[in-house]
């Protein structure tokens, strides 16, 4: 099968999605308003692309089959769906197959579908390993976040029929039907798609992806807070910001604000820092 990089749109599903822009609009609004404690939007954006410049060294621009623990627990730090679950892989002997299966992923001969498929079926197939389709999605995501859309379950989870997706539907009564889309690459790439020229229409044209994916994680952090989904009881507590859920979905709770700068600590302690002149203008 085409690599990715040559995929071309007739060789993937693409779903026609009915969303709703005054949902999206809403969610736009929100997000804006409450980075601004932190020092604006933008400085959500750098922080976005300085975790993706982290994935990358590690799994693109390092040989992928040289991934040692270390470096790969400081990467499970901004997997936040998956670093409550994955512990009993975070020794050396557990390690060496998942990293067999992350050589696997990042093999791209294959459709990325068939790739994230392959390397959940190297765990149990029931509802304790279904944070592992949120580790290869994150993994390919954050690496290389320009051909691989986020594909989270809380972007869009067909079987549970929730996610994002779901948030912004545009119809009566959504909570109480069956959205009939799939989760696969296509759906995420139209979802994107959609954002991005929705974002473009409100005057954002610089950093659109990493926009995307905050816009995003802020439409999920809305439902979270007003229903809470199942599978993040767990993980989400109260917020004490309108931000917290936000930060969580994205990984970057350990964002801090403080003289000027974004703090970035991973779980080895490594802090990684935005200085003010790095910020976006």
């Amino acid at each position: 099968m085409a690599s990715t990089n040559s995929l071309q749109p007739h060789e993937f599903e693409r779903p026609v999605l009915d969303l709703h822009g005054p949902a999206i609009q809403a969610a736009l609004q929100t997000m804006v308003r409450g980075s601004e404690e932190l020092g604006g939007i933008e400085r959500y954006i750098d922080a976005v692309k300085l975790k993706s410049t982290m994935f990358r060294q590690a799994l693109v621009e390092n040989p992928v089959e040289e991934l040692d623990l270390e470096t790969f627990k400081g990467l499970c730090t901004f997997m936040a769906t998956v670093r409550r679950r994955i512990s009993d892989w975070l020794n050396e002997d557990a390690f060496a197959g998942m990293r067999d299966g992350i050589v696997e992923l990042f093999d791209d001969g294959e459709h990325v579908d068939n790739r994230i498929g392959r390397f959940c079926d190297r765990f149990p197939q029931d509802k304790k390993y279904r944070w592992v389709r949120d580790l290869a999605s994150e993994l390919l995501h954050n690496a290389d976040p320009e051909r691989v859309p986020l594909m989270n379950r809380w972007i869009w989870d067909s079987k549970a029929n929730t996610g994002v997706i779901r948030e912004i539907w545009h119809g009566d009564n959504v909570d109480h039907i069956t959205i009939d889309v799939a989760d696969g690459y296509g759906t995420c790439v139209m979802l994107r798609e959609e954002l991005s020229q929705f974002l473009s229409d409100n005057g954002i044209f610089r950093d659109v992806l990493y926009y995307v994916d905050v816009l995003c994680a802020q439409i999920y952090a809305q439902y979270i807070c007003e229903q809470g989904g199942s599978y993040l009881r767990a993980d989400f507590s109260a917020p004490e910001d309108p931000m917290q859920h936000t930060r969580r979905l994205l990984g970057l709770d350990g964002v801090q604000p403080g003289d000027g700068r974004t703090r970035l600590k991973s779980i080895n302690g490594e802090a990684f820092v935005i200085d003010d002149s790095k910020t976006l203008n």
